[in-house]
């Protein structure tokens, strides 16, 4: 597929386009609307062909439980072994789609990996992850960055407290949810690791508040976010913050996400996979 069409398809999944005008470009790059018809499924995420880690997968236990936020109630996917040793727990932060089941299955691969993983849904106050994920993605846009941030930062304090948890505490986010795992690095000072696939960088002028380690993860074309990479390693350095920065080449942004065959990329995906299962069992063993 062209770059310019997953360039434009980019920008519409970002909140840069609305629907309208993104069908009309995406025909106008195609040549057709029925070209346009063809593509518009490959560009599209399938969550369910995605599932690595089947729901009742007998080595598991999930279930939703909610936590207290700064906004009332977050609903949230806990996923965990089934032993019942004390663990180290890890946050997961969904992309601009909202808590969808391909998150949910990541949360399910980190309980197997011997984690407590939770993945609340940012969208709980506004009534949660709609099923039309233009729906979803509409709503993240009316969210308050720094409420939506406090959540989180609740999130931090329910897996610390929890009475299965060590107390030691990371987080892993996407996209969206790599900015905001960006953003509570600099506001959890009981965050002690973090790792941002292509998240927006935080404001050079908090990076000294950053107590965690980071692990994050660039694709190589993405031009947006790839912009602040520089300045925000500069400060990470001049603000001795414990980093460590890969980018990946040949990759698009969301590499990751196994459900959109336009831009995973299965090596790269295997290799942050293990790169981020090694950096938290480091940063967060007891």
């Amino acid at each position: 597929m062209r770059q310019e069409i997953i360039d434009l398809y980019d920008e519409y999944i970002k909140g840069l386009l609305d629907r309208r005008e993104f069908l009309k470009k995406l025909t106008i790059l195609a040549g057709s609307v029925a070209a346009a018809s063809v593509l518009l499924p490959e560009l599209e995420n399938s969550y369910a062909k995605a599932e690595v880690v089947a729901k009742d997968d007998p080595r598991i236990f999930t279930e939703y439980i909610n936590y207290p936020g700064e906004t009332g109630e977050i609903r949230s996917y806990l996923a965990k072994p089934k032993e019942d040793a004390k663990l180290s727990g890890v946050i997961v932060i969904h992309e601009n789609r909202g808590l969808n089941s391909h998150i949910e299955d990541v949360a399910r691969r980190f309980a197997l990996e011997g984690f407590l993983a939770i993945a609340p849904d940012a969208l709980s106050p506004l009534g949660g992850t709609p099923g039309d994920t233009d729906e979803a993605r509409s709503m993240i846009q009316k969210l308050d960055s720094k409420v939506t941030t406090k959540n989180y930062i609740a999130a931090v304090e329910y897996l610390k407290t929890h009475p299965q948890s060590t107390g030691n505490i990371g987080c892993v986010g996407f996209c969206w949810g790599g900015g905001m795992t960006n953003q509570l690095a600099v506001n959890s000072a009981n965050l002690a690791a973090a790792v941002p696939f292509y998240g927006m960088q935080p404001a050079l002028e908090e990076v000294p508040k950053i107590r965690a380690s980071l692990l994050i993860h660039y694709a190589s074309v993405d031009e947006r976010i790839n912009a602040g990479i520089q300045a925000f390693e500069e400060a990470l350095k001049k603000a001795s913050v414990d980093y460590k920065i890969y980018t990946y080449e040949g990759t698009q942004h969301a590499f990751f996400n196994d459900t959109n065959a336009e831009r995973y990329n299965k090596e790269a995906a295997k290799l942050a996979w293990m790169r981020t299962i090694a950096f938290l069992k480091e940063k967060l063993k007891t």
